[in-house]
């Protein structure tokens, strides 16, 4: 009997919604070769990391093994997929595969980092697979809301697995292929051991709508626009875009993309042929001469990214550009969780213009790229699986994922970040954890969260900062008074004297009153008065602030 185990285990993407990286495992115990499957990022908040540019899964454990990974496998170019490849290259070294299209993205982002391009390998859809160690991976287009997005068929030799990736089940998508039932079930024909599936809408208790609906709905809108119009959708929807630009060429409007990502996924897609007919655009320079009411605006920003053009444009301008009174701004997409405030920010400042903000709460203007509820019942049905494994999703949508498999009459399995399941058998069992967290891009340098560099920040923009000098002289007697310099706080606290003058005043007198042996010692210095700036600014301001403390001594 083979010794030999299969495993899965989601390094991220399994209890939050992006940042997706999974791994598979096939060989003896702690001797597994491995294939990765995505390697995204998630975006920061202010609240819970503030500066941080990009959130990357945790890969130490990957990196404590790639000599045994045998592949990257990418199964689209979301940043939440695609992300991080270029930013975790130089820890893994490990071969990219990706379809044309998500292979042009991942080669730009390795170029940018100064990667070699040819790391990304491109490979042909299905039935063709690439073998990796133990694994035949194979490539097979699947409906989403970016073009070539693929589900993976991994055989090993414990059985075949079906990773879904990010998918819906649309046979019109406009851009891109369309959902093929016959090929999903001549794939699971011959059995399959495990579907781990896409969990995201699970609570959407409607099927999901095809994108060729929507056409007509936005054309109306654009026709009946009197001013400027500019619409916002996520910029890897070249399907979205192709929709909204064909619209507003029928409501006899000039199109001009505005963003640098929204150019670079319409020139990837040209480039792989997989984009064909897109209505002609103008520069965003020759758009300011074009009548207001003969314009569309096509816009980055569709979750409220600060630097992206819709937040530019309802702050003021963007490249010359100005919004006015009488303009309309659509919002043709859905907010992601945790993205609300920023993207009712931008609403508030559009209203305040007088520009008319229109949103989907019609249903009108927008459909999801996953599958909702009685799509993923019929995805189950179409691989019926010996074991159903819910990812990409929050511990909610992996919970309510594993109730629906199980309401169905199947095997579910509630995996999240680090919680190895062993395949092997016909019963999936937890085999293990692995130590999971967050990566921070943070400018140009990646920092761990558990490093202490976002938490200080983090307190500090909570509670100020103070800045205390003291020189001593030879004689371990201070040289002067201490100084404080303060970064976040009033100027003036409880006792109306100016709040540098207490703590200053506080401070001197303890030095001016400590012992021979405190006077000798640094370290005790320094806590002391910190303890008296953080003490003396909680009686005068209410606050406790993050205290520096440099001591001087004279030789």
């Amino acid at each position: 009997m083979s010794s030999d185990r299969l495993f899965y285990l989601p390094l991220g993407g399994a209890g939050e919604i992006g940042m997706n990286a999974y791994v598979y495992g096939y060989g003896p115990e702690d001797q597994e070769r491995l294939i990765v499957v995505d390697l995204g990022v998630s975006f920061p908040d202010m609240d819970s990391s503030p500066g941080v540019d990009l959130i990357l899964p945790d890969i130490a454990w990957l990196e404590d093994r790639k000599d045994r990974i045998d592949g990257v496998f990418i199964t689209h170019a979301h940043e939440d997929h695609i992300g991080a490849v270029a930013l975790t290259y130089d820890r893994l070294g490990a071969p990219i595969y990706a379809r044309p299209f998500t292979a042009n993205i991942a080669r730009r982002k390795m170029d940018e980092h100064g990667h070699p391009e040819d790391a990304i390998n491109v490979v042909a859809s299905w039935p063709d697979q690439i073998e990796a160690g133990p694994f035949s991976v194979g490539f097979v287009p699947i409906s989403h809301s970016i073009p070539e997005s693929a589900g993976l068929v991994i055989d090993t030799p414990a059985g075949r697995l079906v990773h879904s990736g990010d998918f819906k089940l649309d046979p019109t998508p406009i851009v891109g292929e369309p959902f093929d039932a016959d090929v999903w079930g001549q794939i699971a024909k011959s059995g399959v051991k495990a579907l781990v599936c896409d969990s995201t809408n699970v609570f959407s208790p409607n099927a999901g709508r095809s994108e060729v609906e929507l056409g007509p709905n936005i054309a109306e809108l654009f026709r009946e626009a009197s001013g400027m119009v500019v619409a916002t959708t996520f910029a890897s929807n070249v399907a979205r875009l192709k929709t909204l630009a064909e619209a507003g060429t029928a409501a006899g409007r000039s199109i001009c993309l505005l963003g640098r990502a929204m150019r670079r996924m319409i020139e990837a897609a040209v480039e792989e042929g997989v984009l064909k007919d897109f209505p002609s655009t103008v520069s965003p320079e020759d758009a300011k001469h074009i009548p207001r009411e003969n314009l569309l605006l096509l816009a980055t920003g569709s979750q409220g990214e600060r630097r992206a053009a819709s937040a530019q444009l309802a702050n003021g301008k963007y490249m010359g550009i100005e919004l006015t009174d009488g303009d309309m701004f659509l919002f043709s997409s859905k907010t992601i969780p945790g993205n609300e405030k920023s993207v009712i920010r931008i609403i508030n400042q559009l209203s305040e213009k007088g520009v008319d903000v229109v949103d989907d709460s019609s249903g009108l203007y927008h459909v999801s790229g996953h599958a909702n509820r009685p799509d993923l019942q019929r995805f189950h049905e179409v691989i019926d699986p010996q074991v159903i494994v819910p990812m990409h999703g929050e511990h909610r949508h992996l919970r309510a994922h594993t109730k629906l498999v199980e309401e169905g009459g199947r095997t579910g399995v509630l995996a999240v970040n680090g919680m190895m399941i062993d395949l092997t058998g016909n019963a999936p069992r937890v085999s293990g954890y692995v130590e999971t967290g967050r990566t921070y891009l943070d400018g140009s340098v990646q920092i761990g969260a558990l490093d202490g560099v976002v938490r200080n920040r983090i307190r500090m923009a909570l509670n100020g900062h103070v800045m205390v000098t003291a020189i001593l002289d030879e004689e371990d007697e201070p040289l002067g008074e201490p100084w404080c310099e303060l970064s976040g706080l009033p100027e003036t606290g409880r006792s109306n004297a100016a709040l540098v003058e207490v703590l200053e005043e506080d401070l001197s007198q303890f030095l001016g009153r400590a012992d021979a042996k405190t006077m000798r010692n640094d370290d005790a210095i320094e806590e002391a008065l910190r303890r008296i700036v953080r003490k003396t600014s909680q009686d005068e301001i209410g606050k406790k602030p993050e205290v520096t403390v440099v001591i001087s001594r004279l030789s």
